[in-house]
C-alpha cells in the first residue's frame, strides 16, 4: 500500500515538472520570436566564424596568462638558486682559505719541532 503511494507522489511530481518545462518552453519561445535576428547563411556562418575565432582568443589569452605565471615562477626560481650557489661559492673560499690557514700553521708548528 506504500508503495502505491510513494509511485502516486512520484508521478504528480513528474507531472508537475512535465508542466512546468512546458510554460519554460512558451516563455522561451514568445523570447525568441521577440527577439530573435534571422539572417542569411553567409551572414550566419561569418557570425559563426568570428564567434569561434572569439572563443579561441580566449582560450589563447588563458594559456598566455598560464605560461606567464610560470616564467615568472621558473624567473623567481632561478633567482633563488642563483643566490644560493653564490652562498655556497663564499662558503667554499672561506673552507678553502681556513683550511689553507690550517695547513699553514700545522706546516710551521711541525718545523717548529
Amino acid at each position: 500500500m506504500e508503495d502505491k503511494g510513494k509511485g502516486s507522489e512520484r508521478w504528480n511530481g513528474a507531472i508537475s515538472n512535465l508542466t512546468e518545462m512546458s510554460f519554460n518552453l512558451e516563455s522561451l519561445q514568445k523570447l525568441l520570436l521577440k527577439k530573435a535576428v534571422f539572417v542569411d547563411e553567409e551572414t550566419f556562418a561569418k557570425a559563426s566564424l568570428c564567434s569561434e575565432q572569439a572563443r579561441t582568443i580566449k582560450v589563447l589569452e588563458q594559456r598566455v596568462e598560464t605560461l606567464e605565471r610560470e616564467l615568472d615562477a621558473a624567473i623567481t626560481a632561478a633567482a633563488r638558486v642563483r643566490s644560493e650557489n653564490d652562498r655556497l661559492r663564499q662558503q667554499k673560499r672561506l673552507l678553502n682559505y681556513m683550511h689553507k690557514k690550517l695547513q699553514k700553521s700545522r706546516d710551521t708548528s711541525t718545523y717548529k719541532l
